[in-house]
């Protein structure tokens, strides 16, 4: 009957090769993960070399203050479409030289990361597609006032006017006027409101997941779709396969978002997770605008961790596929295996001799 043999505590030599291979495969895995990881360190911290300051032009340019009124920082003029608004810019010499100054009118709007920038001298160098509206900063004007000449420690007050046309629509219309001397250009905001129903509406657009770790940003699109300008608040939350993730509490964005404007922007979010799928809701909010939310999903997987281990794993593979093999060869030899104790000579069944003839 067949007998069941228990291996003995020594090891064979096949086994304490396949042991040694073994353990070098775990090592090697080790560390390619260990060397895969990220390296925590004390963040260093660069001087940036402080920007020198730019030439003084020797004027300045604000709206002219009425009599004990404070300093305004900009204008701001409203009223009903077909009415004509004035206000009045004062241009200080403060050099010991004559400048002269030219006036004009410009159009405010968001650039492409959110910053304010005004039009060009000529409307279509600004962007705008032949034959569209020329927008509010056509409406103002300094008549004979657009070329001032101002002598040297002099303060000059010029007037203007803001024409606005009897089909203009409703809500904001962002302007400027901008001012420009020896080189140098000062532009000072107006605010300017058309009477009739407003609307405060935005949406949240494109988002997506760049980077990893603390130096994660998410990205988005934001888009000002009523008529007046918003302060919009941004908030992040997210929601990974083992619970919520850290995200964004709600915060002031730093831009000023226009009508009919659309701005890209990042926000950082140093609560990434190293290894989860995240679901993200990005809602952004702003004063008389209903809450505009979005969403997006993003992988976070460490792929220098992952290779290492993947790389162990391999290794462990071709250690256990050649161990099988050399014991597969081993056997094929004929004979008995390591571990098998041999069968004493008197202990063996009688053979018996197959001739065909009974005996």
């Amino acid at each position: 009957m067949p007998v069941l043999h228990t291996p003995t505590s020594t090891p064979t030599p096949v086994q304490r090769l396949c042991t040694a291979l073994l353990a070098a495969a775990l090592l090697l895995g080790v560390a390619g993960a260990a060397t895969a990881a990220p390296v925590t360190a004390a963040a260093s911290v660069t001087a940036t070399p402080t920007a020198a300051a730019a030439d003084e032009p020797g004027w300045t340019a604000e709206p002219a203050a009425g009599g004990a009124a404070p300093t305004r920082p900009y204008f701001y003029l409203a009223g009903p479409a077909g009415t004509v608004l004035e206000d009045r810019l004062a241009l200080t010499n403060t050099s010991d030289q004559e400048h002269t100054v030219t006036l004009r009118g410009a159009d405010a709007y968001n650039a492409a990361d959110g910053a304010l920038a005004v039009s060009p001298p000529t409307p279509a160098a600004a962007g705008r597609q032949s034959g569209a509206a020329p927008g509010a900063g056509s409406w103002i004007s300094f008549g004979a006032a657009a070329t001032v000449k101002i002598p040297p420690r002099t303060r000059a007050v010029v007037p203007f006017t803001v024409t606005l046309p009897p089909a203009a629509l409703p809500g904001d219309h962002p302007a400027a006027v901008i001012a420009a001397a020896d080189g140098h250009e000062a532009g000072v905001r107006v605010h300017l409101r058309v009477g009739g129903p407003t609307l405060a509406a935005l949406t949240v657009e494109d988002v997506s997941v760049r980077g990893k770790g603390a130096r994660a940003v998410v990205a988005y699109t934001l888009v000002n779709r009523g008529n007046v300008a918003l302060a919009p608040e941004l908030a992040l939350r997210a929601e990974g396969l083992f619970g919520e993730v850290p995200g964004r509490t709600s915060r002031a964005l730093p831009v000023e978002l226009l009508p009919g404007q659309r701005v890209s922007l990042t926000e950082p979010w140093p609560g990434a997770p190293v290894l989860d799928e995240v679901a993200l809701t990005l809602t952004v909010t702003a004063p008389g605008a209903a809450p505009a939310t979005a969403t997006a999903s993003a992988w976070f997987v460490p792929w220098g961790i992952a290779g290492g281990v993947g790389a162990g794993l391999l290794g462990l593979g071709g250690v256990v596929l050649a161990a099988l093999l050399l014991v597969r060869g081993r056997r094929a030899r004929g004979g008995p295996p390591a571990d098998e104790e041999p069968v004493p000579a008197g202990n063996r069944a009688p053979e018996h001799e197959l001739t065909g003839a009974s005996r």
